[in-house]
């Protein structure tokens, strides 16, 4: 059984990869509970160095000692059962939890929103957080991606709202037992967990089941998946509200504008015209996005006015189409993409930007049996930029698979490279850009890591 949130005052907890994006929002606000926290992680990082100054203590490597002395131990899904620290707290008979289960104690204290879905949910998230703010609820949350005007990916907020990213990728989603829930659609991914598009919907249809039952479910009404999870929703379960371009949506939007760096839409709330959405984050997908969030805010009773005010301020989160840096004209943009829908839709947002420019993509696949599952659908969205450069696989925590590469992607591209060398990708791009034309580094890797040195080298180039 897991522990209470008041139990654990004075005692000390343990995260095993407390640099993790998901872990270290979590350390961040366990923190703030009179709780000592302590954590491990095999690199230093700013998210490392930040934590530290709040009260952590940190090693960076992974060792058994770390473990000597903690009352509880959390790891992610991305440290393995062999991984030593976990073969110490087994041995001294230490509690260990999932960092699902950790989030699930945070958010029992509150009325919590869990936004789900196979893509987007981190802008969603972010959204509601920086919406709900503008309505001065100071929500708490727990996102995983920092939101770009507080460089912040967690917070513990005075009011009784937690915003909580809710992953899927393992099943762990299940845990969180949320007041609400927003799913913005469901699609078959992370292959290595689900085998099928069925397993998904299964998925989700026992983390609908969790919700409370006076609560809501928020979904996205032109999306097939979530379609088919309301329909699931039992007539005793929570509320159903829908929104989206169809006009029969509870939150309709249409009017649509989409502009280089931004979007627009008529927000249209059970048949009454509510305002308009002004977004300063490109593409149809974040209106869908916004959408969600408000039809949220406006049953939580929200002001809708207000909440349109917090929708018009933010300006995204971290590795979510950032612009990283401008040379000479050449705009250097880095994005999370990594399955071939999200790549669709950034890519069509990426055109708008680049206007009359190209449109140079560096793309990362994460993961052998993401790519051996969506070869094909990788190779039809990357063909939409005008030069395609693909890496080798990030593996992530998989052991490869025999016969799958990256040239799995390139070949079945038209203007596909299959470049696996980082320093030569770079110099490449580097010594063909112009003004005007937009270069991307895409996926959930490393691949983040080529931006600043790409905008180094045309610093150098153009100097």
């Amino acid at each position: 059984m897991n522990p209470t949130l008041p139990s654990l005052t004075g005692k000390r907890i343990h995260f095993i990869g407390i640099g993790g994006a998901g872990m270290s929002g979590l350390a961040r606000i366990v923190l703030t509970h009179n709780i000592t926290v302590s954590g491990s992680d095999t690199k230093d990082s700013s998210v490392i160095s930040a934590l530290k100054a709040l009260g952590a203590s940190i090693q960076t490597s992974h060792a058994s000692e770390n473990v000597d002395g903690a009352d509880l131990v959390v790891y992610s899904n991305a440290i393995s059962e062999n991984n030593v620290e976990r073969v110490r707290a087994a041995q001294l008979n230490l509690q260990s939890l999932t960092r699902a289960s950790v989030l699930s104690i945070l958010m029992s204290e509150s009325k919590s929103i869990a936004v789900a879905g196979t893509h987007g949910k981190t802008t969603t998230s972010s959204m509601l957080a920086v919406a709900l703010q503008a309505c001065s609820a100071d929500p708490s949350f727990a996102i995983g991606g920092n939101i770009t005007a507080s460089g912040s990916n967690a917070h513990r907020g005075t009011g009784e709202i937690f915003v909580a990213e809710a992953d899927e990728s393992d099943g762990s989603f299940i845990e969180y037992r949320p007041f609400a829930a927003i799913v913005t659609n469901i699609e078959h991914d992370h292959v290595d967990f689900f085998e099928t598009p069925e397993a998904v919907d299964q998925a989700f249809e026992d983390f609908a089941a969790t919700i409370n039952m006076q609560g809501f479910l928020v979904y996205c009404a032109d999306d097939s998946g979530a379609r088919r999870l309301a329909s699931k929703v039992s007539e005793s379960g929570p509320e159903l509200i829908s929104y989206g371009l169809s006009e029969n949506a509870d939150l309709h939007v249409d009017q649509i504008e989409l502009l280089a760096m931004g979007s627009k839409a008529r927000a249209i709330w059970h048949g009454k015209m509510i305002g308009t959405i002004e977004l300063q984050v490109p593409g149809q997908h974040n209106l869908l996005n916004a959408a969600a969030v408000l039809a949220t805010g406006l049953k939580l009773g929200m002001p809708a006015a207000q909440l349109l005010v917090g929708l018009g301020i933010f300006r995204g989160t971290g590795r979510r189409f950032e612009l990283k840096g401008t040379v000479n004209g050449v705009r250097v943009i880095d994005d999370y993409g990594h399955h071939p829908t999200e790549i669709q839709v950034t890519l069509d947002a990426a055109r708008r930007f680049a206007g009359d420019g190209r449109l140079i993509v560096v793309f990362q696949p994460h993961r052998f049996s993401r790519t051996q599952a969506f070869a094909s659908r990788f190779s039809e969205a990357l063909d939409k930029a005008d030069r395609a450069i693909v890496l080798e696989i990030y593996a992530a925590s998989e052991k490869p698979i025999d016969g799958v590469t990256s040239r799995l992607i390139t070949s079945k591209m038209s203007k596909g490279e299959y470049i696996p060398n980082f320093i030569e990708v770079t110099d490449s791009v580097v010594a063909s850009a112009q003004p005007g034309d937009v270069i991307m580094t895409l996926g959930a890797g490393d691949v983040n890591s080529l931006a600043p040195i790409i905008i180094d080298g045309l610093q150098r180039r153009f100097a």
